[in-house]
């Protein structure tokens, strides 16, 4: 009988975020993959390294960081191909994803080519954008409020255009289109209703109204919160 596809947020970075179930059947797994940029280290693995050290065979997935999509779709492909190997032997695979597996997770992609022919189960796990909330103590939406997430490298014209359109909003995916965002924020009086943060859970965690964060200091793993009335509470 082939193996199952165990698809598992394992949270935003602090250890302790990974849920119960998600703990269970990563330690039970024979085999677990994750994903890692070229010649670093994976921050999904990171995360749960103190629970790894049971003899289980890891696969790794090295997906080029770049914005061209036909490398990573290649890694992707690759790395397809080595977990249904251990899924035709009759092992269980079990996929960490940072955050959660279908919010803006890289486990989507093995999904898509795995699904068709095997089983896939999906645990949740907290997002970037729950953690961001939690940290900056700022509620995303209330009662009937239109919340949308953005992503930073949006071009400025769409992105002031779907800002405009919302009462909340989290853009994500800041690094170099910080400034870019900062200025669509500010045109549109939204400046000093938005706050930041960046690596959310962790130790080097940092909170900042937006106003007083400069572009040269934004990483990748950054988030604005944004809402119109200031408190979705309001």
């Amino acid at each position: 009988m082939p193996g199952t596809v165990w698809g598992l947020g394992v949270g935003p970075g602090d250890p302790e975020l990974i849920t119960v179930k998600a703990l269970r059947l990563m330690q039970a797994a024979p085999v677990v993959a994750y994903p890692a940029p070229l010649g670093g280290e994976s921050f999904a693995r990171g995360i749960v390294r103190q629970w790894l050290d049971r003899g289980q065979q890891e696969i790794v997935i090295e997906v080029p960081m770049e914005t061209a999509p036909e490398p990573a779709q290649a890694a992707y492909d690759r790395a397809a191909d080595r977990i249904a190997a251990e899924l035709e032997a009759g092992r269980d695979v079990a996929v960490l994803c940072q955050g959660d597996p279908f919010f803006y997770g890289s486990f989507m992609y093995l999904f898509g080519r795995l699904a068709a022919r095997f089983k896939v189960e999906i645990v949740p796990g907290v997002s970037s954008l729950t953690a961001s909330a939690a940290a900056l103590q700022a509620p995303l939406a209330a009662r009937n409020d239109v919340l949308a997430v953005l992503p930073g490298p949006l071009p400025e014209e769409e992105l002031a255009r779907r800002l405009e359109d919302v009462d909340a909003a989290a853009i994500i995916k800041l690094g170099r289109h910080f400034a870019k965002v900062r200025r669509v924020l500010d045109r549109l009086g939204l400046l000093d209703k938005a706050h930041y943060v960046e690596r959310a859970t962790l130790g080097n965690q940092r909170l900042r109204p937006l106003a007083e964060v400069e572009p040269v200091e934004v990483p990748y793993f950054s988030m604005i919160l944004v809402h119109k009335r200031g408190e979705a509470w309001r």
